[in-house]
């Protein structure tokens, strides 16, 4: 469904029953909630769907190892939970990885072995294999590029890895598939009230600056670290909730862990569980946990932060890499909310929270990608009590999200699209050109950037290169010389001029040069 279809469905439906504010990972999956249920559901995004935080995790859906070690059974149990489920619902967006734990002193194999054997039962039938002591020989085998003085052995055990963008847009077009109507490029510009009660929002279309009056039986805050300036907007004075932390991550070329297997850390420095995880023929090294005092759209990495992953990461690769091998970083901001010592937000917990204002905004915030749908489940049916809409059973725990197939990788290299990969197909039979690569040290194909604007609603430049296909991650450099030509084929598609292409090509220099170390 087009952008404009979706406008019309705006304008035709004069009170919709869940309004959803946020098109992160929350957010979208309040929206899709809400409308498998069958609630009238709108869901309006200011800048794209999975902009912020929700695009820059470690791009992993785990149970939380470090939860166990702090002893949050409950989190643990959910979360591991939520892995398969996600896993049976998304097999073309998530799948198993195995990860090792390098181990360099005699007590280590005992206990992580006994911790992690805790973790499989606690995963149950949804568990993803079991967790094993491997030789230091074996662990080679597995981590040919493991720091090899002193090793002992290793651990090997599963999580689950995807690619956080993508789903992004799959649980969108899952929305829309359910009716529902997910707009990005859709700024919430007030609360309307009625006798102190809110029944609605004002809304500004960013591409027209038309503006819109909505009216909702509940309106949901779902905007992650930006949950509290909306609750202020709500009830001025209003007490943050939010303690936001900056997590940043390193892209290095594939050779620093050439592997299938993932190498996880335990205990950092600052506390914090490191991971250095072989995705879409790179390596991501992750994550920091630093407070930050101000929440911003883009937020940007600290050298210090920076210099944190290449010394951990040179303390367990055999190579130690440095600045020159970065080929993309970039930061998020986690909505951790405020415990008791804010300061330290790596032992702030990862539970999510819900609020219900005295006008009736409900917020919901905090939690991880791993839990969205439960996050979610719950929020919809609190939405529901709340606006006095019909009780309704949730039905996410069995419900396929958009492209679900069986065997993902019947759709060869489409595979991550799922059942889209047989447009993808007839796209670059129609136009061979499309099979053309974006740029020689990317994966990404130009069918990719029709099909994104065509299908998935990709209005910008950066839409394209950071979140329908991930350029600006996996190589900014070869991002921006890919800009140009991308922006060209986009203007095609969406009927704009030269002057767009160059505006675009240069806002979105402008954010990849925060990208470059």
């Amino acid at each position: 469904m087009t952008r404009a279809k979706l406008l019309q469905r705006l304008e035709s439906e004069k009170n919709w029953d869940l309004l959803v504010i946020g098109g992160g990972a929350t957010g979208l999956g309040v929206a899709v909630e809400g409308a498998s249920r069958g609630y009238r559901t709108l869901l309006l995004e200011r800048d794209d769907f999975g902009s912020g935080t929700s695009s820059r995790s470690t791009k992993l859906i785990h149970g939380g190892v470090r939860y166990l070690q702090q002893g949050n059974i409950s989190l643990v149990l959910e979360a591991l939970h939520e892995r398969g489920v996600l896993i049976r619902n998304a097999p073309h967006l998530v799948h198993n990885l195995s990860f090792v734990v390098p181990l360099y002193d005699w007590w280590e194999g005992p206990f992580y072995g006994i911790g992690l054997k805790l973790y499989d039962m606690l995963a149950g039938k949804l568990g993803l294999g079991p967790s094993q002591l491997l030789s230091r020989d074996e662990t080679l085998q597995r981590i040919p590029t493991v720091e090899p003085s002193g090793l002992r052995g290793g651990v090997v055990y599963h999580d689950g890895q995807f690619d956080d963008a993508r789903l992004a847009v799959a649980l969108a077009r899952t929305c829309a598939d359910l009716d529902g109507v997910p707009l990005n490029r859709f700024e919430v510009s007030g609360l309307l009230k009625s006798g102190g009660l809110i029944r609605g929002v004002a809304a500004i279309d960013r591409e027209s600056g038309r503006e819109y009056e909505i009216e909702a039986r509940v309106v949901v805050n779902a905007t992650g670290p930006f949950c509290d300036a909306l609750r202020q907007l709500d009830e001025p004075g209003a007490h943050p909730i939010i303690a936001p932390s900056q997590g940043v991550h390193l892209v290095l070329p594939q050779d620093f862990l050439p592997g299938a297997s993932a190498i996880m850390v335990p205990h950092t420095d600052d506390g914090r569980v490191l991971f250095a995880v072989p995705w879409h023929d790179r390596v991501i090294v992750g994550t920091t946990d630093t407070p930050v005092d101000r929440i911003k759209a883009e937020p940007r990495p600290l050298a210090q932060e920076v210099e944190f992953l290449l010394e951990h990461a040179g303390r367990y690769l055999s190579r130690d890499p440095g600045t020159a091998d970065i080929l993309s970083v970039f930061a998020g901001l986690r909505p951790l909310v405020k415990g008791g010592d804010a300061a330290n937000t790596a032992a702030l917990s990862r539970d999510h929270t819900l609020l219900v204002s005295a006008g009736g905004l409900l917020t919901i915030t905090g939690g991880k990608w791993t839990t969205y749908r439960k996050m979610a489940e719950d929020t919809v049916t609190s939405a529901a009590r709340l606006a006095g809409l019909e009780e309704r059973p949730s039905r996410t725990a069995e419900l396929p999200i958009h492209g679900w197939l069986p065997e993902p990788d019947a759709a060869g290299e489409w595979s991550m699209y799922g059942t889209d990969g047989a447009g993808l197909g007839e796209l670059c039979a129609e136009r061979p050109e499309l099979r053309g690569l974006l740029h020689p040290r990317l994966p990404y194909r130009l069918a990719e950037v029709v099909w994104g604007v065509r299908h998935e609603w990709a209005r910008s430049l950066e839409d394209l290169l950071s979140r329908r296909t991930r350029a600006l991650i996996l190589d900014a450099r070869a991002a921006k010389e890919a800009a140009p030509a991308v922006a060209a084929l986009m203007a095609q598609e969406l009927g704009r001029d030269e002057q767009w292409q160059a505006e675009e090509v240069a806002a979105f220099n402008a954010v990849a040069d925060g990208y470059l170390p």
